[in-house]
C-alpha cells in the first residue's frame, strides 16, 4: 500500500476538514494511487482533540461518496478531559443517528478499541477488539481465516477485554473500588492535561491547544532563525533538533512534528501527560528552564516560522 497524508486544522481544534480529505485524495489520484482507506484517530494522537459531532457526519458522508473504508480508530475514548463540551462521541454512533439510512448502508467501517490505554491497562497489558461495519461476507470470512491462524490465544488479554465491555456495575462486590480506582486515575489524568497545555502556553513562541482527550499535547513552536539554520547545519529538521537538544539537557523524551506530518513551514512536538502528577512540578520546571535557555541561545534573530 501506498499511505496519503492529509492535515488536520490546528486553528479549528485540530478539526478534519472535508475540504482536506477532498484535497488530499485528488492529489493522490493524479498521482496514480486511488485511496481506499482512511485512518481517523479520534480522540487524537498526537494532537489530543475529540472531533465534534458534524465534523465526523461530514467524514462519514465523504467515505460514502468516494467509497473509502473507514477505520475509526477510538482507543483513547475513555480519555477525555471535556467531557461536557467535546465529550467522546463513536463513529458508529453517528452513522445510526446522523446519517439516513441510505447514506448509512454505504459507509464501510472498522472501528477499534483496547484495554491498553484509559483507565483499565495503563499500557502494561494488550487486548483489543474491532467492530465490522457494513463489510461484505466475504471480507469477512477471510478476516475470520486470517485470524484463526493465530492457535496461542492471548488469554490476559481475553479477561481484560471481557472486563473492559463488561465492567463491574452496582451491586457487585468490586464496583466501588473499580469506580474509584478508574475515576481516580482519569481525574488525575485531566488534571496533568490542564498543567501540560498551561505550561507550554506560558513559553515563548509556544502555542498549544487544550488537551481535550488521549494521552498526548502537540505545542507549536516558534523558533529562532539561527536555530533552524542550526538545525540544517547538523542534518536535523528544526524540530528534531529541539527535541534532541531537550533530551540531551533534561533527559525529557518528546517526539518531532516532522515524524507525524505537519503544515509546511510550522514546527511541533509531542509529549505525554502521563508522567506520575507528584513529578509535574519538576517536569514542568525542567522543562520550562531549557526552553528558555533555548530561546535565549538562539534568538539573535526574530522568532520564524519560515
Amino acid at each position: 500500500g501506498t499511505r496519503v497524508d492529509y492535515l488536520l486544522d490546528e486553528e479549528g481544534s485540530w478539526g478534519l476538514n472535508v475540504s482536506e480529505l477532498e484535497r488530499s485524495y485528488e492529489a493522490s489520484v493524479r498521482n496514480g494511487v486511488t485511496p481506499r482507506v482512511l485512518v481517523v484517530i479520534n480522540p487524537g494522537n498526537p494532537t489530543g482533540q475529540c472531533l465534534e459531532e458534524e465534523n465526523m457526519a461530514d467524514v462519514l458522508r465523504w467515505c460514502a461518496k468516494r467509497r473509502v473504508v473507514l477505520f475509526a480508530d477510538e482507543v483513547y475514548q475513555t480519555n477525555i478531559y471535556s467531557p461536557s463540551s467535546r465529550p467522546f462521541i463513536s463513529f458508529r454512533k453517528v452513522l445510526y443517528s446522523k446519517l439516513n439510512p441510505s447514506e448509512g448502508k454505504k459507509v464501510e467501517m472498522f472501528s477499534f478499541h483496547t484495554v491498553s490505554k484509559g483507565a483499565l491497562g495503563e499500557c502494561g497489558r494488550r487486548g483489543a477488539y474491532f467492530e465490522c461495519i457494513n463489510i461484505h461476507p466475504g471480507a469477512i470470512e477471510q478476516l475470520y481465516k486470517v485470524l484463526s491462524m493465530n492457535l496461542s490465544s492471548n488469554v490476559d488479554g481475553q479477561i481484560y477485554v471481557g472486563l473492559m465491555v463488561n465492567p463491574p456495575v452496582p451491586g457487585d462486590a468490586s464496583y466501588e473500588l473499580y469506580r474509584s480506582e478508574s475515576e481516580g486515575i482519569i481525574e488525575s489524568l485531566k488534571r496533568r492535561a490542564v498543567r501540560m497545555s498551561a505550561a507550554f502556553n506560558a513559553l515563548e513562541g509556544v502555542t498549544c491547544s487544550v488537551v481535550e482527550g488521549a494521552m498526548y499535547a502537540f505545542p507549536q513552536i516558534r523558533l529562532p532563525q539561527r536555530a533552524i539554520e542550526t538545525a540544517g547545519q547538523h542534518g536535523h529538521t528544526p524540530d528534531e533538533f529541539y527535541c534532541l537538544e531537550l533530551l540531551d539537557k533534561t533527559g525529557i523524551c518528546a517526539v518531532p512534528g516532522s515524524g507525524f506530518g505537519q503544515r509546511k513551514g510550522t514546527f511541533h512536538f509531542r509529549t505525554t501527560i502521563l508522567p506520575p502528577e507528584e513529578l509535574f512540578d519538576q517536569i514542568i520546571s525542567a522543562f520550562s528552564k531549557f526552553h528558555t535557555e533555548f530561546m535565549r541561545e538562539y534568538s539573535s534573530e526574530r522568532i520564524s516560522r519560515l
